[in-house]
């Protein structure tokens, strides 16, 4: 099993900046990717940035050029990824979820409980 926790949300005025944090621990291997996404509609979750193993990012349109996503280095036995959000917007309000896919064999999603992030204008 692999255990995230989340940190760093909280409230911000449009403008501000912000930063979360999830630490992934446990059955953690090296190869894999991890990032926060938004919940959808219905069960869907929805991408908000993400970071492979070798660097390779992805950002949702909407947030391309103001968060950034990385992942701290020398940890040890837990991987670490954070998203610094600048120049946030009200329509960024939500509750954040960290992701951790595990790339091995067929693959395998686990997720954090979210972290909420209120933007006001």
């Amino acid at each position: 099993q692999v255990q995230l926790v989340e940190s760093g949300g909280g409230s911000v005025q449009a403008g501000g900046s912000l930063r979360l944090s999830c630490t992934a621990s446990g059955n953690v291997f090296s190869r894999n990717n991890m990032g926060w996404y938004r919940p959808g509609p219905g069960e869907q979750r929805d991408l908000v940035a993400s970071i492979s193993s070798d660097g390779s990012t992805r950002y949702a349109d909407s947030v391309n050029g103001r968060f950034t996503i990385s992942r701290d280095t020398d940890k040890g036995a837990v991987f670490v990824v954070n998203l610094d959000m600048k120049s946030v917007k009200p329509e960024d309000t939500g509750n954040y979820i960290c992701n951790f896919y595990d790339v091995r064999g067929y693959g395998r999603n686990y997720w954090g409980k979210g972290t909420l992030v209120t933007v006001s204008s």
